[in-house]
């Protein structure tokens, strides 16, 4: 073989390597799915298996909090979602948009402006408005639903009825269990048994911060909680 055939040759392959893996580069950020950062508090498990910090929760996962023990997924510029003690929540979420099946216990969700966000239980669902930041609980530890909306606005959609929950207000659909404080409004919520006007003006001011909060952080989308990074994948 000559010396121009040889350079031929060697330009044809070099050719072929950099197509090859431009395709191959296509491929896997086609197969890449979007994915959340966990920080947890004590007994936390994802699909029913021991989950610690820094582990890498997918789309359709269920998270689980045992007594006592907390958990944060955070998924960058889209929010966070924080699940309190007792509580278990299928996490779903897009690259536009996060919903939650609250199967029990009581979680937090905290979205920027533009993301789409729900949560569903047996009772409705309830749905923040895409068109400012929102921070809203939803509380089924009594048998009923409970939203309470710390910033933004979010509307409880049950049995046929849209309940508007704005900012500083909380409202419920379905029937609690029978006892003092599962049958009033202002249960033991996450800010607390303080009711009426104490509890909105609270509620505002602890709303104001937050969202200036999630609006500095949403655009870092780095979330390091420390730890090995730990795969779990969902069951289907």
């Amino acid at each position: 073989m000559n010396s121009r055939n040889w350079s031929r040759s060697v330009v044809t392959l070099g050719l072929a390597v950099a197509i090859l893996c431009t395709y191959t580069m296509v491929a896997l950020a086609a197969q890449q799915k979007p994915s959340g950062e966990l920080s947890v508090v004590g007994n936390v498990s994802v699909n029913g298996a021991s989950a610690i910090s820094g582990a890498t929760i997918f789309s359709d996962s269920t998270i689980s909090t045992g007594e006592n023990s907390s958990a944060v997924v955070s998924l960058g510029k889209l929010g966070r979602v924080e699940l309190m003690p007792g509580s278990s929540l299928k996490l779903s979420f897009t690259d536009s948009g996060v919903t939650g099946a609250l199967d029990s216990g009581k979680v937090r969700f905290s979205t920027s402006s533009g993301v789409m966000s729900s949560v569903a239980t047996k009772d409705g669902t309830a749905v923040a408005d895409t068109a400012m930041p929102n921070v809203y609980v939803v509380d089924v530890s009594c048998g009923n639903t409970l939203v309470a909306t710390q910033s933004g606005r979010v509307e409880l959609r049950a049995g046929g009825a849209v309940k508007t929950v704005a900012a500083g207000s909380q409202d419920t659909a379905g029937t609690a269990q029978p006892g003092s404080r599962c049958s009033r409004l202002t249960r033991n919520t996450p800010f607390g048994s303080l009711s009426g006007g104490a509890l909105g003006l609270l509620l505002l001011a602890i709303g104001g911060a937050v969202a200036a909060a999630i609006i500095a952080s949403t655009h870092d989308n780095d979330f390091n909680f420390g730890g090995t990074p730990v795969v779990i994948s969902p069951t289907r």
